[in-house]
């Protein structure tokens, strides 16, 4: 839980369980309502994306304030966040930029 002492930490956690939320959406919730005929998971799963992805915009916007990341670097993990998969490859690149902890 060491992460999530910092914003970037926090960003990459929510991060990650935003996109596994995602792919739930578009991966099981979606096909389940148009080629199954069932749309019962829609409201549970999609109301859990919205809430996550919500909390997602407002750890982005905490690290934009605390100066963890710059304003292009927002705009990229934010249009990543918009496309299933790629927050994963880019979760890497947000670890790189966390700085080890002293203590």
């Amino acid at each position: 839980m060491h992460f999530l002492i910092t914003s970037l930490g926090r960003l990459r956690g929510i991060a990650i369980i935003e996109a596994i939320s995602y792919l739930a959406l578009m991966g099981f919730a979606m096909p389940m309502k148009y080629y199954f005929g069932d749309p019962s998971y829609i409201p549970v799963i999609g109301m859990a994306h919205g809430v996550l992805f919500v909390l997602f915009c407002a750890a982005l916007l905490q690290t934009l304030i605390d100066g963890s990341v710059n304003l292009l670097w927002c705009v990229i993990i934010f249009i990543a966040s918009l496309i299933p998969i790629v927050p994963f490859f880019l979760d890497k690149k947000i670890a790189a930029m966390t700085k080890p902890s002293t203590t």
